[in-house]
């Protein structure tokens, strides 16, 4: 997996999203990332220039993690569940909708 750029470019992170950020790197185990590395608008997938390099085995991983902490549920037939892995806010975003729509 890449690592984020130490840019100070990189957007402040809502206290929602610090809380998700922090729980990617716990359950994907990624010991070259903080939590607070991660642009919320940056994409989590791919290998694009500050883009997390996360893979479909890590979105198996955060969705079980995201079930376990949040109790929301990632389904791959639900259409808003791959737009919302394009990025730290948009997965944030997605888990707050469905939370609050619980």
């Amino acid at each position: 997996m890449s690592t984020l750029s130490n840019s100070s470019a990189v957007l402040a992170q809502t206290a929602d999203e610090a809380a998700l950020a922090a729980l990617l790197v716990e359950a994907l185990n990624l010991q070259d990332v903080a939590p607070a590395q991660i642009s919320p608008t940056a994409p989590l997938f791919g290998f694009d220039r500050g883009s997390l390099g996360l893979d479909s085995i890590d979105a198996l991983e955060i969705a079980l993690a995201i079930q376990r902490q949040y109790g929301v549920e990632l389904r791959s037939e639900d259409p808003g569940t791959r737009s919302a892995f394009a990025s730290l806010r948009e997965l944030t975003a997605h888990i707050l909708t469905r939370r609050h729509a619980s």
